[in-house]
């Protein structure tokens, strides 16, 4: 009888064993799943912004040149430039803080202990650093390939070659190689970590927030660094002039008022609006008040010290809260303190940001001009396009005959060629006299306009005999045309996107109302505008974001004639890289509209958070 020997089980055999290997293998497959999708918004999407960011430091014009730091961004925005810097460190920052909290409060409540994996995440990001380093070394290499193919026959051996030897110098082999090494070593420590030493159901999640917050944290350091090295030379070259500056102390002054505020608010939200509390917050908000006005009547104020801002932005902030707390003060006595607190900080915030119009005066005129047509663009287009939008849908969604008919008639403005319908529009409102509108305007008596060659301001050709300042002028006739394309095209997406919210409201909540005795306008307030919201916020959100972005049509109906008053942003962008081929500068100025277009973003977000009613 034969026995079968026992044999020692392979030292391999319990690593890919049990419910720890199929978890791993099921997260490996899942991210096998995602990783063509990352590959595409890495290269189409993330690659081209940070290319755009490299680009936008260094003086671009056809072949790349030397590094200029933030001169474009200073260029456009004069001092708002390393404002907008300062205040994206304080946002890094705080988002740092903010995950780190979250990641300790998530522990308290799972019993996990996330804090070994700061050490993988330090690796892996310091390796993701590296190698964004490599791609910095990499790109002056390949970017110098279409200097060494002048004058010969181009061919893709060639390129290829030349891309061979760029991939080959040293530098770059070893930067590639840096990177490449400490990636690995960051990604074998977060598998033996997950392996043997902190393995839970939230090991992946606390490895990727603490990346996250390791590359936040760089991206942070380099941006203030950058900016500051940037403030102290402008400070230095404003020194040698001889003009006289107090930044550095002035600055100091206006941190410790911020502080100070920020201590009171939180005293006073702890000790339930102590009667102190509140008399240290008017008399912190009268002090910074006092201090900016003596500020601003001193004449010390240049464009450098537009660092004072912030403070102002802050003070408006708290002015905000104050107002908001007095409403719910329980005695008079609190109501009345929090009330002029609010009002002391809102006139400390008025004096602050009213430097702001010095900021623009000494930037980019064009790139100012464009961002204020930008403004009327959106101020005319996106409320008539949500209103019309819901009175049209308000209309078909009635019990009437041939709805499917009128739904198609106004979408199809928004199926059309943009440019062919901009090319017809060109041609109705030409300032011809022969033109269709005018041909019109005149059966009833009114004379010609220039329509689309007209640079004046309507409210200024409305009230001819007022003397309105050129930026309250109000968009041009020229603009206002475009406005109008602009609701005419959109009105009927908006249209159907409100038929779908409409219908999706249940019809018993208005037999309920109408049984309480609310009639249609009732209805309508209480009813339907709430349980539109979520509709109406994405509906304003992409149209924002539309008429920011907006190129087509403008590019086709803008003239000469109008003196440029028909140009947005985005063709101030476009006539820098196309026309003037100043890549770097044009690069800097897209950079700062999506900046912009981000924090619109988020402010609606923010106030979505509070009105959206999702049932």
């Amino acid at each position: 009888m034969t026995q079968t020997t026992a044999q020692a089980p392979s030292p391999l055999a319990g690593l890919f064993a049990g419910r720890r290997w199929r978890s791993l293998r099921e997260s490996l497959i899942a991210y096998l799943f995602v990783f063509p999708a990352f590959l595409i918004i890495g290269t189409f999407g993330l690659f081209p912004l940070a290319f755009s960011v490299y680009v936008s430091l260094h003086r671009w014009r056809i072949i790349p040149g030397k590094y200029l730091g933030l001169d474009q961004y200073a260029k456009a925005l004069d001092g708002l430039a390393y404002v907008a810097g300062l205040w994206l460190v304080v946002l890094l920052v705080y988002g740092v803080v903010r995950s780190l909290l979250d990641a300790h409060h998530e522990s308290q409540e799972t019993g996990d202990h996330p804090w070994a994996w700061l050490v993988p995440a330090l690796v892996t990001s310091t390796g993701l650093f590296l190698f964004v380093r490599f791609l910095v070394v990499l790109f002056p290499e390949v970017l110098a390939i279409a200097e060494k193919v002048k004058g010969v026959q181009r061919t893709q051996e060639l390129f290829l070659t030349l891309l061979g030897e760029a991939w080959r110098v040293p530098q770059v082999v070893s930067s590639r190689t840096t990177a490449m090494l400490v990636l690995i070593a960051g990604l074998a420590l977060a598998y033996g970590f997950s392996r043997w030493v902190s393995a839970g159901p939230r090991s992946a999640t606390y490895y990727m927030r603490f990346i996250i917050v390791f590359i936040m944290l760089g991206c942070g350091i380099a941006l203030g660094w950058l900016t500051l090295t940037e403030i102290q030379s402008a400070y230095a070259a404003a020194a040698e002039e001889g003009e006289s500056i107090r930044l550095w102390s002035q600055i100091l002054a206006m941190s410790i008022g911020i502080i100070a505020l920020v201590v009171v608010w939180q005293l006073s939200s702890r000790m339930r609006f102590a009667g102190w509390t509140t008399t240290l917050l008017v008399l912190g908000g009268g002090a910074l008040a006092l201090g900016a006005k003596l500020l601003v009547d001193s004449g010390q104020v240049t464009a450098i010290e537009l660092l004072l801002i912030p403070a102002g932005v802050v003070a408006l902030f708290f002015s905000w809260r104050a107002w908001q707390t007095a409403r719910n003060a329980p005695t008079t006595r609190g109501l009345v303190a929090w009330v002029l607190a609010s009002i002391a900080m809102m006139l400390a915030a008025w004096l602050l940001i009213a430097e702001v119009p010095t900021g623009i005066q000494a930037g980019y005129d064009d790139w100012w001009e464009g961002l204020l047509h930008t403004v009327y663009y959106v101020l005319f287009t996106v409320p008539i396009e949500l209103v019309l939008g819901l009175f049209l849908a308000i209309l078909l969604f009635q019990n009437i005959k041939g709805k499917g008919f009128f739904r198609l008639i106004y979408f199809l403005p928004y199926v059309t060629n943009p440019v062919a319908a901009a090319s017809v529009f060109r041609v109705i409102f030409s300032s011809r006299v022969s033109a269709p509108i005018n041909s019109l305007l005149n059966l009833v008596g009114i004379d010609n306009l220039m329509w689309l060659d007209e640079p004046k301001g309507i409210f200024q050709m409305l009230f001819p005999a007022l003397d309105i300042p050129p930026a309250l002028a109000g968009p041009s006739l020229a603009l206002f045309v475009i406005c109008l394309y602009g609701i005419w095209t959109y009105a009927g997406y908006n249209t159907v996107v409100f038929l779908a919210g409409l219908g999706s409201i249940p019809t018993p909540l208005y037999e309920a109302a109408a049984i309480d005795g609310a009639g249609r306008w009732q209805q309508f307030r209480h009813v339907t505008l709430p349980l539109l919201s979520p509709t109406t916020y994405f509906l304003s959100l992409i149209a924002v974001i539309g008429t920011f972005k907006a190129f087509n049509h403008l590019w086709v109906l803008r003239s000469g004639a109008a003196l440029g008053t028909t140009d947005t942003a985005s063709i101030v962008i476009f006539n820098e890289f196309n026309r003037n081929t100043r890549y770097g500068y044009a690069s800097a100025l897209a950079l700062v509209l999506m900046g912009l277009i981000l924090v619109l973003t988020m402010i609606n977000s923010r106030i979505a958070e509070e009105k959206v009613f999702y049932g």
